[in-house]
């Protein structure tokens, strides 16, 4: 075969440091589309960017040559310096250093999406807290509680 084909699909989630609320709705409708622009430059392919107030949710496709880690370090660092030029108020903005990021299968890609576009009506009835720890535990990734939100 001459080529490398792949088909890998990333639902990435991260909160602002602290989980201080600072993306306001008028403010996160142009951080969502200036994220999806940071994919895009980076050879990534965005499928659904969403969150409330604390956190984002990117579901992304990443370029063969592109790593999971490499991706966040770039979205949260161009993202977060653009979000301090843009918004005067935001210039004391940061993003959590740690990530949580899980594989999707295609065939599960719509309902992903649709997760991640009703993210205000979810976290009406569930914590970030308990949703980042249910995604923990439906892909079993072992955690310590007791460091987990340090």
């Amino acid at each position: 075969m001459p080529g490398s084909y792949l088909s890998l699909y990333y639902h990435i989630i991260f909160s602002t440091k602290q989980r201080q609320c600072w993306l306001e709705p008028d403010v996160r409708t142009r951080l969502w589309s200036y994220m999806g622009g940071i994919l895009k430059n980076h050879h990534a392919m965005p499928i659904a960017i969403g969150g409330v107030d604390d956190h984002v949710h990117m579901i992304a496709s990443l370029h063969q040559t592109v790593t999971v880690a490499d991706t966040v370090r770039r979205v949260k660092a161009h993202s977060s310096l653009w979000l301090k030029e843009t918004f005067p108020a935001l210039r004391e903005f940061a993003w959590q250093e740690a990530y949580a990021g899980f594989t999707i299968h295609f065939g599960l890609l719509d309902s992903a999406t649709s997760y991640v576009a009703n993210q205000e009506e979810h976290h009406r009835e569930q914590s970030f807290q308990d949703e980042v720890v249910r995604f923990l535990k439906r892909h079993g990734v072992q955690y310590d509680e007791r460091y987990i939100w340090k």
